[in-house]
């Protein structure tokens, strides 16, 4: 029973609105009410989520000193559960004298919606030892709650317990438990639930599609859509919201235009999280002007959308536009973390120095507080990018945050670029204490020590790789044309039209060195003559891809190539020479950027 104290309170409950007191004045009189009065009061306060109304519905009962029975005491617990009062839902599980499985699940859903893990976690335990047995629907309330330090464990344990009831195949919780261990990025056992369900709908589709995607695994994530659609299933706007983050990574413009008119064919509700979707893939794309035309029309913007258009600008190094658009975003919307780091992310893209430094002065001096260790690897970028790298490891020192892996890898592809042998040593000692299994941070010290022609240096940093067993990353990039994704590595011997793409790169090297195309040969970081540079230089893979497709799509369509590393000096170089000669647009997005190449000239403005 509640205490007496907690039921005054409840009877002297606020004046309720014109359309929640329909609730309570369609009860009778304390001394007349009836169970199933007091049940459709209840019913239409859980249907509204009108906690007032609920209130003085409870408050009614307890002036009549009526005794719920268990359906209706369940009832009001599933009530303040759906209006986030959890504590006096769990005041009245607490006092109810009998409880049965819908009375637990209820709150343990309470719990669970409200993101208090470890209170269903608590609870349901707590179910177990009263000799309740649990539903798939308890199951599948608890799974949501398996979250935190934790790991994987919790998951394993509820996922033991359902398969010993035999609910492992039951449609709930196998949706469950796959969307747990997708979001604890255990993609192969959520792969391995998805498989084993004996039927699957939209929500088991959305959850392993959105697993993959999380990892990068965006073609997987891309072949799941194509089942589910060939399987006729309506999609929704999460289905949907999930695939574009999907086709974001694959930078797929054609998959994506499809998918923005099927969302649009279908009349789906263009709510916000899907068009902030729509702007974060089309500028992934490098298509912008489609991301600002979303962008505009929307009829309501959060702080996130304003965070994805200047992702959007500051990607492709348009940090102009990413100022002007900051300048405007202040008289809809607040700043948050996220948008300063847009905007520092767009000057360090952009070669706005100053006006970066200037900013990051003012957010330390005005907005200290949504400073994090984010936003200063983002101004030593912009300091390793300009050629400061004394200022960077100064800021370092000074920060008060320790270094990331992150900071000290972004420092040292800066000293790549600017030959600084001396600070490429001392930071990449720090790398190698923090993680002496990347490969990345000895090639790129490898580089280092190549660029300067330190060949001894090289071989002994490569020496140390072969001890420590690490291997390098492979660069690759790849091309989708007619829904079929190109894939090519540097020196490529397998694609079917390999043939046909050696004698075409050769043909392209003679007309771009005819319009005065001069190798860059420090690209090549091997004691070889200039004549087997020039060669190896020739396999790059987006070379290959490039001319790959100037092979195969016809003139006046732009040519949209992907790369998984940073694009090197001689390819970029050599994307603008064929952009030039050929008259054809070229799409390059690497690792960290786009360069949008057009008649000889690229966006970046030679900066990257």
């Amino acid at each position: 029973m509640l205490a007496v104290h907690h039921l005054r309170r409840l009877s002297a409950a606020v004046r309720l609105d014109r359309r929640s007191a329909s609730a309570v004045a369609a009860l009778p009189s304390a001394g007349a009410a009836r169970f199933h009065d007091f049940d459709a009061a209840v019913s239409e306060c859980i249907e509204r989520r009108e906690l007032r109304a609920g209130r003085q519905v409870h408050a009614r009962m307890v002036a009549a000193g009526y005794r719920p029975a268990l359906y209706l005491a369940t009832r009001l617990v599933i009530m303040y559960a759906r209006c986030g009062a959890l504590g006096d839902a769990r005041n009245v599980l607490d006092g109810m004298p009998e409880r049965n499985v819908v009375s637990w699940t209820a709150m343990i859903s309470g719990y669970s919606q409200n993101e208090r893990p470890a209170e269903a976690m608590e609870l349901f335990v707590t179910m177990l030892r009263a000799g309740c047995d649990p539903n798939e629907f308890t199951l599948a309330s608890v799974l949501t709650s398996c979250t935190g330090s934790q790991g994987i464990y919790p998951i394993k344990q509820v996922h033991a317990f359902a398969v010993k009831r035999n609910f492992e195949l039951h449609m709930f919780v196998g949706s469950a438990l796959l969307d747990m261990y997708a979001k604890s990025e255990n993609i192969k056992e959520a792969r391995r639930v998805f498989d084993m369900l004996p039927a699957r709908d939209v929500v088991s589709y959305t959850a392993i599609i959105s697993g993959y995607t999380q990892l990068g695994l965006d073609e997987e994530a891309l072949d799941l859509f194509r089942q589910l659609y060939n399987e006729g299933m309506q999609c929704n706007q999460v289905t949907f919201t999930a695939l574009l983050n999907a086709l974001s990574g694959l930078a797929s413009l054609d998959y994506g235009k499809q998918v923005h008119g099927l969302i649009l064919c279908k009349e789906l509700p263009l709510f916000m999280a899907l068009q902030n979707s729509l702007i974060d893939m089309y500028s992934k794309c490098g298509k912008l002007l489609y991301s600002r035309r979303v962008f505009d029309n929307m009829p309501e913007r959060s702080v996130v959308s304003w965070n994805a258009i200047l992702m959007g600008y500051g990607r492709h190094g348009l940090a102009h536009e990413v100022s002007q658009l900051f300048a405007s975003m202040h008289e809809e919307v607040k700043p948050d973390s996220v948008t300063l780091l847009a905007v520092l992310s767009g000057y360090s893209h952009g070669g706005m120095v100053d006006e970066g430094l200037d900013m990051f002065d003012l957010i330390v001096k005005e907005q200290s507080t949504l400073l994090n260790i984010e936003h200063y690897g983002c101004v030593i970028d912009l300091l390793g990018r300009s050629g400061r790298l004394e200022k960077a490891i100064s800021l370092i020192q000074k920060m008060p945050f320790e270094p990331t892996r992150a900071i000290w890898g972004s420092l040292l592809g800066a000293c790549r670029v600017h030959a600084n042998v001396h600070v490429g040593e001392l930071v990449s000692q720090k790398l190698l204490e923090i993680e002496p299994e990347n490969a990345g941070n000895y090639v790129i010290l490898s580089n280092i020590y190549a660029a300067a022609g330190m060949w001894k240096d090289v071989f002994r940093v490569r020496k140390l790789m072969l001890k420590k067993t690490v291997i390098k990353e492979p660069g690759r990039s790849w091309m989708i044309l007619d829904k079929v994704i190109h894939t090519f590595h540097s020196s490529e011997r397998f694609h079917p039209k390999k043939e046909d793409i050696d004698a075409k790169i050769k043909e392209i090297y003679a007309a771009i060195k005819a319009a005065s195309f001069v190798p860059d040969l420090s690209c090549v970081l091997h004691d070889v003559d200039d004549e087997q540079k020039e060669r190896m230089l020739l396999g790059h893979s987006e070379k290959l891809a490039i001319t790959f497709g100037l092979m195969s799509t016809r003139s006046g369509l732009t040519i949209r190539v992907m790369k998984n590393l940073r694009i090197c000096v001689d390819c970029h170089n050599f994307a603008k020479f064929v952009s030039k000669v050929y008259g054809r647009e070229i799409s390059l997005r690497d690792k960290n950027r786009f360069h949008l190449i057009t008649e000889g000239a690229c966006t970046c403005g030679d900066y990257w």
